[in-house]
Formats: structure tokens, sequence, C-alpha cells
């Protein structure tokens, strides 16, 4: 499979790595990095866990969005939140697991919820590129 890329996001880390600084090449994104205490570190700042989070909930949260429509169901309310964790893997590295939580309102039933999820875990790229290789658990939640 071949990708040419529409955009491409470019972001340089330097310092002590976890414990260093980030930012994008265009100057709209820029933080210091921590590692979190629960790891053994100073915590205090973002960590590359958080912003994968953050780019993985609101990337499935578009892919939602885009192919509800196409499906011609409407969603009025939606949220998606990313839980990603991180630790030691079978084979002496580490690994990450995700867990997505969607929350749809507005008289979408949970068969008609599911189902959309479920299209949009087949579209977005996060979970394209995790497929395979990490554990991304789905909740789906109405209301």
């Amino acid at each position: 499979m071949s990708i040419t890329p529409t955009y491409t996001a470019v972001a340089t880390a330097d310092g002590d790595g976890r414990n260093g600084h980030v930012r994008t090449d265009d100057g709209l994104f820029e933080s210091d990095l921590a590692i979190p205490e629960a790891m053994g570190g100073p915590g205090g700042a973002t960590n590359p866990e958080q912003l994968f989070a953050a780019g993985y909930s609101a990337c499935f949260l578009s892919a939602l969005k885009a192919t509800t429509k196409q499906h011609g169901v409407t969603i009025e309310d939606a949220a998606v939140t990313a839980e990603v964790g991180i630790g030691s893997n079978d084979s002496g590295g580490f690994g990450l697991v995700v867990a997505l939580e969607v929350e749809l309102g507005g008289g979408v039933s949970q068969e008609e919820a599911e189902r959309a999820v479920e299209v949009a875990h087949q579209v977005c790229p996060y979970s394209n590129a995790t497929r395979g290789n990490v554990e991304v658990t789905l909740k789906v939640v109405t209301g």
C-alpha cells in the first residue's frame, strides 16, 4: 500500500527525551515534557502518551462525524475520550494500550452508535496505524 501524504506534520524533540522539550516546525505547539510521577519521573509537564491520546481522540471524533454523515446518521453531541497506557511488553520493551470511550447524544440508538463507531474505527488513521500492533478497546455510551 502506498500513501501520498496530503499533509505532513513535523515535530522535533530535544533535551532529555521524555524529560525534554517538543515543538512543531510551524511554532503552533511547543511544550516541555516530563516523565509522569507514576513512572518514577518528576511529572509537572505533558508526556508522549498524553499527546498521543489528544491526537487519537480528535482524529477519531473527526472520522466519526464524517462517516455518520455519509451513512445518514445524525449526531448532535459527541465526545471521544482516549486513554493511552504504557507498560512493559513480552519482548522486554514497552508497548501501548488504548481505550476509546465514545459518547453520543441526540437520540442515537445504542445499535446505531455502535455501528457508527465501528465504521469510524475502520476509517480513522490512528486506528489504522495501531491495528494489529496496539490493543484498542471501544466503549460506546449513548444518552
